[in-house]
């Protein structure tokens, strides 16, 4: 086998493989002599088809399956011997039997990373806490949660749920599909579209109403996105609410079976430390990702980038074949992912060179560490440790994110790292999004 190499471009290869003619002869005659054994032909007991007949038969399907195995078999081969790591799968451009049989490869080969200057990265830690005014402001959220509508016979206002049938008609075409009905909308949480739940207040039960509202330039159906349309609202019912009052009863319906403010309060701040210090973990990840992508600038493979705007456009893809749309009818061109992924290609790319370069190492302590922590939140965490100890991808994908979080902290370490102090609703505030 002989092999060539062209570097066509920084990333891209041009490979050409040769193999002699007598090679190629070599496995054919092997492939005929099993053929001969099982094929039938009139005229022939079966096993003693003549060599030449079956030649004729099946010369060229043969050469074409022997052609198939040599390139996947030669390419590796061929890859191993020049040292080339490819970053996708390979194009092969022509397959030329005159003389023998060779082929050429076209691929592209991961880039060459230097990592030096990763201590002059500059990295911002976050600091917080949770205080006691921060939990009283949870437990609010939390009365929010279990609040309980009671049907009043008045007119709508601020904060109501009100229950409506409603049409729809933009451009003279009604886009509601007839009538919308039993409708709830909570006034105030900005679920519709502008001017439509302003116009609702004053109705009261059996009242109807006909307004205008204009759907935003940005709404996600092309068909109506800056259109004013013309609404038709019939009020149901009227409901407000009402917050339960912070009981032993309520206390318990969230697990703490003493029942007391102590113990309820005790309960919701370590709930929100957990989930503090993964929001300030998240923070300084993402402190080191930009000052990392910022510092070490690498050329990608085009075949990567493809691959992962492909990723990244997979669940819009999935929501359009539920809604039987065409991607087209979504308006999702390649630049609106193109950025993230390359972002990711190349933070991923330096990442490994990371852990390659120093020898950076799983702590299993760690990763059993992490899934005890994310099982603290569940009312049977043996189970949960378990489930994940049960199934190796599950596994995997957090021994993944624990990889990266000690080689985050691997190169907070040596970069040059200043402190900000932010209030715990700031912090997660931005986590949540």
């Amino acid at each position: 086998m002989q092999v060539s190499v062209e570097k066509t471009s920084e990333l891209s290869r041009k490979m050409t493989v040769s193999v002699p003619e007598s090679v190629v002869q070599e496995k054919m005659a092997t492939r005929f002599k099993s053929l001969a054994r099982e094929v039938k032909v009139d005229g022939f007991r079966p096993g003693k088809v003549p060599s030449h007949i079956v030649k004729k038969l099946y010369g060229d399907r043969v050469r074409g399956e022997i052609a198939g195995d040599l390139i996947q078999s030669t390419y590796y081969e061929a890859l191993q011997n020049q040292d080339l790591k490819p970053a996708g799968n390979p194009f092969i451009d022509s397959v030329d039997e005159s003389e023998g049989f060779k082929y050429t490869a076209i691929f592209e080969v991961y880039p060459e990373i230097s990592l030096e200057g990763l201590e002059q990265m500059e990295v911002v830690r976050s600091l917080s806490s949770v205080e006691e005014a921060d939990v009283d402001a949870m437990i609010e959220k939390l009365r929010t949660q279990k609040l309980a509508w009671t049907e009043v016979e008045r007119p709508a206002q601020e904060k109501d749920r009100i229950t409506v049938n409603f049409s729809g008609t933009a451009d003279d075409e009604n886009f509601t599909n007839g009538k919308v009905e039993n409708y709830s909308v909570e006034i105030g949480t900005k679920q519709m579209i502008p001017g439509f739940e302003e116009n609702l207040i004053g109705l009261q039960a059996g009242a109807g109403k006909t307004f205008t509202a204009t759907f935003p330039e940005e709404y996600g159906n092309t068909k109506l996105a800056g259109k004013t349309a013309e609404f038709e609202v019939e009020a149901i019912k009227v409901e407000e609410p009402t917050l339960p009052e912070i009981n032993a009863e309520f206390i318990q319906s969230y697990g703490i079976e003493e029942g007391t403010m102590e113990a309820f309060r005790s309960d919701v701040k370590t709930n929100m430390e957990r989930e503090l210090a993964n929001a300030l973990q998240a923070r300084l990840k993402n402190s080191v990702m930009d000052a990392l992508y910022e510092k070490v600038q690498i050329t990608l493979p085009s075949t990567l980038i493809d691959e992962e705007v492909e990723n990244l456009m997979k669940p819009y893809v999935e929501t359009a074949k539920r809604q039987k749309l065409s991607l087209e009818d979504l308006q999702l061109p390649r630049d609106v992912f193109e950025a993230q992924a390359k972002r990711r290609v190349a933070l991923g790319l330096i990442l490994g060179e990371v852990i390659q370069k120093n020898n950076l190492a799983l702590d299993e302590n760690k990763v059993r560490s992490t899934i005890e922590d994310m099982a603290k939140s569940y009312e049977s965490p043996e189970e949960v440790v378990s489930w994940y100890y049960a199934d190796k991808s599950r596994l995997a994908d957090v021994q993944q994110m624990v990889l990266e979080n000690q080689t985050v902290d691997w190169l907070v370490a040596q970069a040059k790292v200043s402190e900000e102090t932010l209030p715990f609703s700031d912090v997660m505030e931005k986590y949540q999004r």
